[in-house]
Protein backbone atom coordinates (compact mmCIF):
# COMPACT_ATOMS: atom_id res chain seq x y z
CA UNK A 1 0.00 0.00 0.00
CA UNK A 2 3.06 2.26 0.14
CA UNK A 3 2.61 3.26 -3.49
CA UNK A 4 -0.97 4.45 -2.99
CA UNK A 5 -0.05 6.40 0.13
CA UNK A 6 2.99 7.93 -1.54
CA UNK A 7 1.09 9.09 -4.63
CA UNK A 8 -1.33 10.93 -2.39
CA UNK A 9 1.44 12.32 -0.17
CA UNK A 10 3.50 13.70 -3.06
CA UNK A 11 0.39 15.03 -4.82
CA UNK A 12 -0.60 16.92 -1.69
CA UNK A 13 2.94 18.23 -1.21
CA UNK A 14 2.71 19.65 -4.73
CA UNK A 15 -0.63 21.24 -3.83
CA UNK A 16 -2.41 19.39 -6.61
CA UNK A 17 -5.91 17.97 -6.64
CA UNK A 18 -6.64 14.56 -8.07
CA UNK A 19 -8.14 16.33 -11.07
CA UNK A 20 -4.98 18.41 -11.59
CA UNK A 21 -2.87 15.28 -11.57
CA UNK A 22 -5.31 13.43 -13.82
CA UNK A 23 -5.19 16.25 -16.36
CA UNK A 24 -1.39 16.15 -16.44
CA UNK A 25 -1.45 12.37 -16.88
CA UNK A 26 -4.27 12.63 -19.43
CA UNK A 27 -6.42 10.15 -17.52
CA UNK A 28 -9.74 10.42 -15.69
CA UNK A 29 -9.76 11.71 -12.12
CA UNK A 30 -11.23 8.35 -11.10
CA UNK A 31 -8.04 6.65 -12.29
CA UNK A 32 -5.92 8.80 -9.96
CA UNK A 33 -8.34 7.95 -7.14
CA UNK A 34 -7.81 4.24 -7.92
CA UNK A 35 -4.04 4.70 -7.70
CA UNK A 36 -4.43 6.42 -4.33
CA UNK A 37 -6.70 3.74 -2.88
CA UNK A 38 -4.56 0.90 -4.15
CA UNK A 39 -7.32 -0.42 -6.40
CA UNK A 40 -5.01 -0.01 -9.41
CA UNK A 41 -1.27 0.17 -9.99
CA UNK A 42 -0.06 1.96 -13.10
CA UNK A 43 2.27 0.43 -15.64
CA UNK A 44 5.91 1.51 -15.55
CA UNK A 45 5.44 4.24 -18.17
CA UNK A 46 2.66 5.92 -16.19
CA UNK A 47 4.61 5.35 -12.98
CA UNK A 48 7.56 7.23 -14.45
CA UNK A 49 5.24 10.04 -15.58
CA UNK A 50 3.75 10.22 -12.09
CA UNK A 51 7.19 10.49 -10.52
CA UNK A 52 8.22 13.27 -12.91
CA UNK A 53 5.01 15.26 -12.39
CA UNK A 54 5.21 14.84 -8.63
CA UNK A 55 8.90 15.78 -8.49
CA UNK A 56 10.12 12.50 -7.06
CA UNK A 57 11.48 9.15 -8.21
CA UNK A 58 9.76 5.88 -9.01
CA UNK A 59 11.72 4.30 -6.17
CA UNK A 60 10.29 6.77 -3.67
CA UNK A 61 6.77 6.29 -5.03
CA UNK A 62 6.92 2.53 -4.61
CA UNK A 63 8.59 2.88 -1.24
CA UNK A 64 11.76 1.07 -2.21
CA UNK A 65 14.47 1.72 0.34
CA UNK A 66 18.11 0.77 0.25
CA UNK A 67 19.04 -1.88 2.76
CA UNK A 68 22.19 -1.40 4.77
CA UNK A 69 25.15 -2.71 2.83
CA UNK A 70 23.48 -2.27 -0.61
CA UNK A 71 24.62 0.48 -2.91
Amino acid sequence: MAFAENVRKYREIKGMSQLDLANKLEVAQAQVARYETGARVPNIIVGAQLAKILGTTVEKLVGEQKQEGNK
